[in-house]
């Protein structure tokens, strides 16, 4: 058997969204908000979603492509404070087999009356570590491309 090592990596993104930090913190905690901007990618389809924004509560969000090929997100979320914070774990498992396990926080700041910071920080350990930088590269692209979508979705329902 191949003696697989962990490799470890932290990546942060900063967004300032057109927005207060309640509508910013809503778009996290409300299923129906999140169903329109935390989405997979491209021919990727949902085949469970599931939101139970509490502390210890968790997240589901399993998805599928043409190709069978299987996406699950965990999440159980350890700290929230309304408006301000949201600390969360996740596991992210690919075609049945567990792929990472991270630690994310999302720390949401007033800037002025009509801008909001968003800090997404999180700690990834990939459990094959010829993933590594790669895999963290990856995982910071398509962090952003959830972030980006938020500032889309934020601007519809404004």
């Amino acid at each position: 058997m191949e003696n697989l090592k962990v490799a470890h990596e932290i990546f942060s993104i900063e967004r300032v969204y057109k927005s207060d930090p309640e509508s910013v913190y809503s778009a996290w905690s409300n299923l129906e908000a999140k169903a329109n901007w935390f989405i997979g990618p491209g021919d990727w389809s949902v085949v469970q979603r599931k939101l139970d924004f509490r502390i210890g509560g968790e997240e589901i969000l399993h998805g599928r492509f043409p190709n069978g090929k299987e996406t699950l997100y965990k999440a159980r979320f350890s700290d929230l404070i309304e408006n301000q914070r949201i600390v969360f774990v996740y596991d992210m498992i690919l075609s049945g087999k567990i792929h990472s396990v991270s630690i994310a926080s999302v720390e949401i700041e007033k800037v002025d009356s009509s801008s909001t910071k968003l800090t997404f920080t999180e700690q990834v350990a990939f459990l094959d570590q010829t993933i590594g930088r790669e895999g963290v590269a990856s995982r910071k692209e398509g962090t952003l491309a959830h972030l980006i979508r938020l500032t889309d979705y934020l601007e519809k329902v404004k």
